[in-house]
């Protein structure tokens, strides 16, 4: 028991009724333009990002102030304080 031909033109004139012509249209407009975002934001994310910039570590002879007053890191060990 599906949809024939008859129950499927039946079933396109209400919902044209219901809706109207130029509501039908704009909702297939908005539908369209969802797609064509949803694949242009597919397509963006399988482009590669760019290498993130690697930031060299602080050299062990630089202090850190705060205020003017030198700053000792206790946590780590290995420095003497």
């Amino acid at each position: 028991m599906g949809l024939s031909l008859p129950h499927l033109i039946v079933l396109a004139l209400v919902v044209l009724v219901l809706f109207g012509r130029g509501r039908i249209s704009e909702m297939m407009g908005d539908f369209g333009k969802g797609i064509k975002s949803f694949k242009e934001g597919m397509a963006e994310e399988t482009k590669p990002a760019p290498p993130a910039q690697q930031i060299a570590p602080p050299s062990a002879n630089t202090q850190a102030t705060l205020n003017g007053e030198t700053v000792v890191d206790s946590s780590n060990p290995s420095q003497p304080q």
